[in-house]
Parts: C-alpha cells; sequence; structure tokens
C-alpha cells in the first residue's frame, strides 16, 4: 500500500505549490541554505510515489478523484500506473536534487527566492501532467508547464537573449498545446469518456473513428512542438539561455520529456496504425539526426548537452512509433537512463562554468586533479550516455537496437539509431574528456571544487546510473517492466540482463557503434568545420524561420489594424451596418422566408399617433444642426417606444424603457459637451445619400425580422414557465420583476454594472478640463 495512501497523493501535487509560495520568504531570511529546507517537500512527495512501487509492480493501478467541473464532466482525478509514477518519480528525485543545486549555483543572487518559487510551480504543473487522468486538467498543467518555463527561460530579463528565448518557446509550446487542446477534446468525445485511464481501456474506439487522423495530426502538434521535435527544435538549445539548474531540470526529467510521456500514455488508444507507425519514427529518426549533427557544431558545453537532448528526444518518439514491444522497452530505459545521465552532465557543466569561470570547450582542459568529484560524476555519465558497461545506457543500447532491428522497416529506423548513438558516442566523449582530462588550460577563474550543493546532485544521479546498471534485473522487474506494461496497454515482463547472453544483432551493433563513435572522435575539429560551413552555405534554418513568421505576423497585424482601425467612427458605423444588413437579408434571401405585411389596417388611432410621433422626431434627429440637439430629440423615439409598451399593458417595462432613455440621452449629452466636435456634418451629399440608404435598409432588415416572429405560432412554454413558478420558486406575485430580479438576476446585475462603469467614466470626463477656455465655451453653447 502507498506510504500515506492514494489519496495524500493530492498533497504531493499541492506540496511544490506551498513551496512556491514559501520560497521568496525563506530564502529571504535563510539565503541560499533555504534550499536545504525547501528540498524536503518534493524528497517527501518522492517517498510517497516510491511507496506505490511493489504494489504496481503486482499489476495494480491506483485512482482517485476529486469533483471539479462536474457541469462539463470535469473532474481533478490522477492516475498512477508504470509510466506515471516513474515520470512522478524522476520529476520529484531529480527536483529535489536541482533545488539544492539551486541553492549553490545562485548563492548570493538576489533573486534566488524568486527564482525557486518559478522552479517549484514549474515542478507542480509537471506532476499534474503525468499524473492528471481527466484530460482537460491534464490540459490545464499542460499549458501551466509552457507558463512557467517562460518565466525560467527568462528568469535573466535584463537580456535580450533570454527574453527572446523565453518567448520563443511560449509561442512554439503555447501554439501546440491549443492543438493538443483540440486533439483532447476530440478523442473524449470520440471515445465516450475525458478520463484518461477510460480511453486507454477503450479498445480500437479511437483508432476506428472516423476523426482518427485528426486526433493524431493534433495530438502529435502538441507533443512534437513541446519535446522538440523536427522542425519545432530550434527553441530547446535556445532555452539555454536559462539558469543551468533549469536546464538541468528541463532536460532530465521535466518539460521536455512531456511530449514524450503523451505520446507513450496514448500508444494504447492511437498507436499501431500504419499512421502511427510512419510518422512518429520519420520525424523522431530525423530529430535524433539534425540533433547530434548540430551538437558536434557546438563548443558550447551547455549546447552540446543540449542538442544532444534533441536528438535523445528524437530517439525515444521513433522508438515509440515503432510499436513494437521490444522497441518500446528499449526506449524505457533509454529515458531512465537519459534522465539521469543528462541532469547530472548539466549539473557538471554548470559548476565547471561557476567554478572555473567558462564553459567552452577550447577554454577548458586538465580540470580532474582541480574537482575529482564532479569529474567522475562527469565519466560516469558520460559512459552511460555513450551506452558503455556497467551503466545503465548500455543496458538501453543493446535492448533499443534489437526493438529496432525486429520491427516494421527496422532497417531504417536501425540506421537511425546506430548514426544518431554513434555521434552520441562522440559528445559524450567530448563533454567528458576534453575538460578534465584534455591539456591543462588556463580558465577564467581559478578552478577549484564547489560546495556540496553544487556537486551533490551530479554525483547521485551518476552513480545511480551505475547501481541501475549492476542491479538491472530488479530494476526492470521493479520500474521499467511496469512503465512498458502501461506503455504497452498489455502485461509486459522481459527479464533485463546487464551482458548480452548470446551474440545477437544487438551486440553487433553496439559494438560498431563504439567504433564509428571512435572515428567520429578523432575527426570532431574537421567534423565542426565542415557542418559550420554547411550551415553558413544554407543559411536559412528553422530558428530565423520563426523570427520571420513572427515578424510577418507583426506586420499583417499593423496593416489589418491600420486598414480597418482608421480612427473614423463614421467608417466604424458604416461597416458596422453594412455586417448588420448582411446578417438580415442573406438568410431571407437564401430561404425565401420573407413576412407578411399585414395587418396594419388594424391600428387605432392613438397607435397611428404614436407612430407619427416616432416619424417626426427621426425627421428632427436628422435635420438638427448639432449633434446634442440631436441626442436630445432621439430620445423621442425611446419614448414613443415606451408609450407602445404602456399601451399594451406593461407598466413596469415601459418605466424601464422611459428611464434607460431619459438616462442615455442624458449621458450621452454630458459626453458631448466635453468633446470638440465640428458644428455641422462634413459628409457630402453622395455620402450622405449612402448613409441614409444603409440606415433605411438595415432599418427595414429590423422590422422585417420582427415581424417574421410575430407570425410565427406561439409557444407558450415560456410564459407558462414562469407563471408556474414564479410564486413558488421565487415566491414573487409580479412576474416581471420575478423575472428581473431572480430568473435573470446575473443578467440585471450585469446591466447595472455596465451602466454604473459607465456613469463614473462620464463623470471623470466631465472633471477633465478642456484644453482651451474658448473651445469650450463654444463647445457647451452648442
Amino acid at each position: 500500500m502507498p506510504l500515506f495512501g492514494v489519496e495524500a497523493t493530492f498533497w504531493a501535487l499541492l506540496g511544490p505549490f506551498v513551496a512556491a509560495a514559501l520560497s521568496p520568504i525563506l530564502a529571504k531570511t535563510l539565503k541560499h541554505n533555504a534550499s536545504w529546507l525547501l528540498a524536503i517537500i518534493p524528497a517527501l512527495a518522492f517517498l510517497q510515489f516510491l511507496s506505490f512501487v511493489p504494489g504496481i509492480a503486482a499489476g495494480q493501478t491506483f485512482r482517485a478523484s476529486l469533483e471539479w467541473v462536474p457541469t462539463f464532466n470535469v473532474n481533478f482525478s490522477i492516475y498512477l500506473d508504470g509510466l506515471s509514477v516513474v515520470f512522478a518519480l524522476l520529476i520529484s528525485g531529480i527536483g529535489t536534487l536541482i533545488t539544492l543545486y539551486s541553492g549553490g549555483y545562485l548563492k548570493g543572487h538576489q533573486n534566488l527566492g524568486q527564482f525557486l518559487s518559478y522552479l517549484f510551480l514549474f515542478m507542480g504543473a509537471m506532476l499534474g501532467v503525468v499524473l492528471a487522468d481527466n484530460i482537460i486538467t491534464l490540459f490545464v498543467y499542460w499549458e501551466l508547464t509552457s507558463i512557467t518555463s517562460f518565466l525560467l527561460i527568462g528568469f535573466d530579463h535584463l537580456r535580450r537573449a533570454s527574453r527572446r528565448a523565453a518567448v520563443q518557446a511560449l509561442v512554439v509550446t503555447g501554439g501546440g498545446g491549443l492543438a493538443l487542446m483540440a486533439g483532447l477534446i476530440l478523442a473524449g468525445y470520440q471515445g465516450g469518456s475525458f478520463e484518461m485511464s477510460e480511453l486507454l481501456n477503450s479498445g480500437d474506439i479511437l483508432r476506428e473513428s472516423p476523426y482518427y487522423t485528426a486526433i493524431f495530426v493534433l495530438v502529435i502538434l502538441g507533443a512534437f512542438t513541446k519535446s522538440a521535435q523536427f522542425p519545432f527544435h530550434f527553441w530547446l538549445p535556445n532555452a539555454m539561455e536559462a539558469p543551468t539548474p533549469v536546464s538541468a531540470y528541463l532536460h532530465s526529467a521535466t518539460m521536455v520529456k512531456a511530449g514524450v510521456y503523451l505520446l507513450m500514455r496514448m500508444q494504447p488508444a492511437l498507436g499501431g496504425t500504419e499512421l502511427w507507425m510512419t510518422i512518429l519514427p520519420i520525424f523522431g529518426g530525423i530529430t535524433l539526426l539534425v540533433g547530434t549533427i548540430l551538437g558536434i557544431r557546438q563548443t558550447d558545453l551547455k549546447l552540446v548537452l543540449a542538442y544532444t537532448t534533441v536528438a535523445s528526444l528524437g530517439l525515444l518518439v521513433m522508438l515509440t512509433g515503432t510499436s513494437d514491444p521490444i522497441a518500446i522497452q528499449g526506449a524505457v530505459i533509454y529515458l531512465f537512463a537519459h534522465s539521469l545521465f543528462k541532469g547530472s552532465l548539466f549539473m557538471v557543466v554548470g559548476t565547471v562554468d561557476h567554478e572555473a569561470g567558462t564553459r567552452d570547450l577550447n577554454r577548458v582542459g586538465g580540470l580532474f586533479s582541480l574537482m575529482p568529484i564532479t569529474g567522475v560524476a562527469a565519466v560516469l555519465s558520460a559512459l552511460s550516455m555513450a551506452g558503455l558497461p556497467p551503466l545503465i545506457g548500455f543496458v538501453a543500447k543493446e535492448v533499443l537496437y534489437d526493438g529496432t532491428w525486429h520491427a516494421v522497416n527496422g532497417g531504417l529506423w536501425t540506421g537511425f539509431a546506430l548514426l544518431g548513438n554513434a555521434m552520441m558516442f562522440a559528445l559524450a566523449a567530448t563533454v567528458a574528456i576534453k575538460p578534465f582530462f584534455g591539456s591543462k588550460v588556463k580558465t577564467p577563474k581559478a578552478a577549484h571544487e564547489g560546495s556540496i550543493l553544487l556537486y551533490a546532485g551530479s554525483i547521485t544521479l551518476a552513480v545511480l546510473g551505475l547501481v541501475t546498471g549492476l542491479f538491472i534485473v530488479s530494476v526492470g522487474h521493479q520500474i521499467l517492466s511496469p512503465m512498458t506494461s502501461a506503455i504497452l496497454g498489455t502485461p509486459f515482463d522481459e527479464e533485463l540482463h546487464l551482458f548480452p547472453t548470446y551474440l545477437s544483432p544487438a551486440l553487433y551493433l553496439s559494438m560498431a557503434t563504439v567504433a564509428l563513435g571512435i572515428i567520429i572522435f578523432m575527426y570532431l575539429d574537421k567534423l565542426r568545420l565542415i557542418i559550420a560551413e554547411i550551415l553558413r552555405t544554407i543559411g536559412w534554418g528553422p530558428d530565423k524561420g520563426f523570427d520571420q513568421t513572427i515578424e510577418g505576423i507583426v506586420r499583417f497585424a499593423g496593416t489589418l489594424s491600420n486598414t480597418i482601425q482608421t480612427g473614423s467612427m463614421v467608417r466604424y458605423m458604416r461597416a458596422t451596418f453594412v455586417v448588420i444588413a448582411f446578417v438580415l437579408y442573406v438568410p431571407m434571401i437564401l430561404t425565401g422566408n420573407w413576412p407578411k405585411l399585414e395587418g396594419f389596417g388594424s391600428l387605432y388611432v392613438y397607435e397611428w399617433f404614436i407612430a407619427a410621433i416616432a416619424v417626426i422626431g427621426v425627421y428632427a434627429v436628422v435635420t438638427a444642426r448639432y449633434r446634442v440637439t440631436a441626442i436630445v430629440l432621439l430620445g423621442i423615439q425611446g419614448f414613443a417606444v415606451a408609450l407602445i409598451f404602456l399601451l399594451f399593458g406593461a407598466p413596469d417595462l415601459s418605466f424601464t424603457q422611459f428611464m434607460v432613455e431619459t438616462l442615455s440621452v442624458v449621458i450621452l449629452a454630458l459626453v458631448m459637451t466635453r468633446l470638440n466636435l465640428k458644428p455641422t456634418d462634413a459628409r457630402s451629399s453622395r455620402a450622405k445619400l449612402f448613409d441614409t440608404s444603409l440606415a433605411l435598409l438595415c432599418g427595414a432588415g429590423i422590422s422585417m425580422l420582427l415581424m417574421s416572429i410575430v407570425q410565427l405560432p406561439f409557444d407558450p412554454t415560456l410564459s407558462e414557465f414562469f407563471t408556474q413558478y414564479s410564486r413558488t420558486i421565487a415566491h414573487g406575485r409580479n412576474i416581471v420583476n420575478v423575472i428581473l430580479v431572480d430568473f435573470r438576476g446575473f443578467d440585471t446585475l450585469g446591466e447595472i454594472a455596465v451602466v454604473m462603469v459607465t456613469g463614473l467614466a462620464v463623470l471623470a470626463l466631465i472633471r477633465v478640463r478642456p484644453k482651451s477656455e474658448g473651445n469650450s465655451k463654444s463647445e457647451n453653447n452648442r
């Protein structure tokens, strides 16, 4: 059973948000030591998630739910199986180490509390993504990861590069999130449930749906943008503008793996189709090669690691897309291994930068004797990244080769994996050998080992990579096989071994990877120059394309605004009335439902009299010389309508009309006296003719619409409802008052609020002094 019960998982979800609220206070009082205290919160969450492992290994799943928006069938529900628990363990466990690392890396920074607050918000959002069962809840947390990553990437907001990277990440991942929202809602309606656990057990409902292609495209757009798949890969390396603790957390256990998590989660419902098994492996394979090739080009250690993350994400998507059980098992092991070695390597690079003053490959060397603990962490993590025994990365490489070899179109996917892993091997050697074992270079700062906060996380993750490799049988049964089963949707428990028990294609492929990786490493400098020259020749890339797209959108928006928002009220009114005329007449023309012009002969004399008042009022408004006069005369039409209400037995409505009309005239008149308006109509005769015709057209259209409605058979349902329930429910005899106050009370409250805000705006306008007394006096006289 879980340590504190399934319901306690809600508290584990809430914990990071509580820590986010406490961070600024604790950082102000305890400085960098606050990280020790704050790290307890994710550590407790880690223990809670760890307590689920035995039950899940035995085949159990856990679910808990709270009502959130029951009207729309949206629950705050969580679902724990092998996939979600492993992700939750990585997020909370590595999150604990990153919290400690942040205290050492940002020691003395004036905004440490703010940074930790953003970090915990991000942690809570990621936990919500992987634990949410309701797909609407999942989407809310999904978008929260985009917002919080924007805050983290742009933390150093005084630098233009940081601001650009933050905006770019938000636009790309946020845009993909909108596509994902549509895909999830469509999947929920087609699958008959908005609970992910029920969708995953719905069989082939989604695969056989006529909307499967639309759901697939929308879901992978969300996943590809979040997990930086080609051609959306460019935002991830740019996100290296963030402080290194963010990079370490972002790349190892959180945001960039959210897209991979989503694809793995949706595998039982969407996977196994020809579309799935074609698109995902192709884009994943391209991303793998693009990431490693661009990684070879870099000399900044953080950028090298960033591009290898892009490559690793491509590898995970490719393996997931094959839908082959062994390949997916390889993806699971590689994801687990990647989280350990990549988190460690980023912290290593951050420590080198912090203590040596640079992370440029050409300016560091021979650091092992000066930073031995960090050096050990670098070596162990690099060995795992390179896929060498006895690290868990070696097991991952063996299994994934076995999976691609036997998958559909396995030769192509194996070729992608071989080339990508060989370049990954060379880059792993670059990160470990050059900085720590290369010839000594004088660094900007006198390099030395950092504080325990700086190396505790990296050495812990590096050692875990070794321990999990040595004990892979137990780790496989307890953690990795349940995760694979959750992705496949069927039980899966293939026993893992550190070393192959027989000569297999996977072993030969591993040997080829090492050999090719060594060759690439030997010629790395020449390859770097060749790739740089090729990129320089090509010139254009997705990153530049993003800037061009944003610039194009801004220009289009500016052109559109300048075209539509001309500042001319006359044009705005004309456009409004043209649209009204279009809406009124097009349906009647298309359907032929014109009203019957009858009943005018039965009007009483006083009704004709009221109509004549309205017509005279219109004539007076049109011929008035000044706008204030026209506004006052405009009230005649409102009073005429109020008289009609009075004559037809609606005194309450008539009184309301009188009050609203009077108030409107007063407000408009007061406003007009404060505006510098021309005393005469400056329109040409042609413009006046057009406006008159348009006004008559709209007036006739509204009249015909009202006549059409009146000529329909009367439906007494609503009247009967109000008559029946006004007394019993609202306890009122006056039905009109009951409707206004009770049945549509919020609507009436909104109307009152609008009138109040309008009155306050007019009051403020009245108190504004005119620019010149002469203008003010002349306007008041009008």
